[in-house]
């Protein structure tokens, strides 16, 4: 459930999830320094969380061990919670999965966060080659790896259960904030039958993220007395009164999924950004579908505030991949300023 009172309001109901993008020209480490830097304006502007994502054999993103990032943005953090969005489980073992997140919360008490995800995030060779060859379905795996997991966080098997004399050490008094990632109905579902917190991408699924929220709210049963739903939304947004900045954000994300499509890999280059922002093929397509939410600071917090409440969300989780992180950094601090002034 969701951390002390006192910590939500003393921060804004809104996170980030990071992709880590290896920007065109720069290095790996150049990267992960960059998320460091993008964790501590966060932290300054007074979002509540800064997650990272897991993907596998993309050479555009750093973030194939989320759990590393997060140790590392959590030593150059003071308050911010941080995390993984997600773990994806089929990839890892409950038990490896416990005692990583109770390591990061021996390192970083009352600070740390963990969803849960059951698709591979990546394709199928590599999730063969991460899974060392096993033959698994994840969907019918997900559920007893999960069960698995809060076995190990500290609800314990039973006691003819033969895991029931293991320990996933450190033990330590806190789980991690728990969240179940979703793109499809499974997800919210999964949470609600079992009492935990939500996050549904309407960055991926736009079309059902409402209804799969609000049916979240309504059949969420508590795993034990007191336990009430929580749920985050993640969206697509940037913010800027700079219609140019505004324009090469939405460019660059179409381009990177016409990327993903072909399955290339490969950093976009920047002046295929500005030469497909400036085409009469991208401005003539450009159209408000409801997938992103782009434009003025205090547009775009209006309409993330109206989606929040449209989802009965708790929080939300802004997902803003760019080229350029100094305008990525720049629309965060926007969007926290136009969301005091307008919520």
């Amino acid at each position: 459930m969701p951390p002390a009172m006192s910590q939500l309001e003393n921060s804004l109901p809104l996170a980030v999830l990071d992709f880590v993008g290896i920007e065109y020209g720069e290095s790996a480490a150049d990267s992960v320094a960059g998320a460091v830097r993008i964790a501590q304006a966060l932290e300054g502007a007074g979002y509540r969380r800064y997650w990272v994502s897991e993907h596998h054999n993309m050479q555009s993103l750093a973030c194939t061990a989320p759990e590393l990032l997060t140790a590392h943005v959590g030593a150059h953090t003071q308050r911010i919670r941080v995390g993984a969005a997600g773990i994806m489980l089929p990839n890892h073992t409950s038990l490896k999965v416990a005692e990583t997140f109770r390591t990061l919360l021996a390192m970083y008490p009352g600070r740390i966060d963990l969803a849960l995800g059951r698709a591979p995030g990546t394709d199928q060779l590599t999730a063969h080659v991460l899974r060392r060859g096993a033959r698994t379905d994840p969907a019918a795996e997900f559920p007893g790896q999960v069960a698995e997991l809060l076995a190990f966080l500290g609800d314990g098997f039973p006691a003819s259960h033969p895991y029931a004399r293991l320990v996933a050490a450190p033990v330590v008094p806190e789980r991690p904030e728990l969240f179940v990632l979703g793109s499809s109905q499974y997800g919210p579902r999964f949470a609600a039958v079992n009492g935990l917190s939500a996050v549904f991408a309407h960055h991926m699924s736009p079309e059902i993220a409402f209804e799969a929220l609000r049916g979240y709210r309504r059949d969420f049963s508590p795993r034990e007395a007191g336990d009430e739903p929580y749920s985050a939304m993640s969206v697509l947004a940037f913010a800027s009164d700079d219609d140019d900045a505004v324009l090469e954000f939405e460019a660059a994300w179409a381009l990177t999924m016409q990327s993903i499509r072909r399955g290339d890999r490969e950093p976009l280059r920047p002046e295929q950004v500005l030469d497909f922002a400036r085409s009469a093929e991208f401005r003539g397509g450009r159209r408000d579908d409801g997938r992103m939410v782009t434009g003025a600071p205090k547009a775009v917090a209006e309409r993330l505030l109206e989606m929040r409440q449209r989802a009965q969300a708790d929080e939300i989780v802004v997902v803003t991949p760019s080229l350029d992180r100094d305008r990525r950094i720049a629309s965060f601090t926007a969007l926290a300023d136009a969301w005091r002034a307008v919520a």
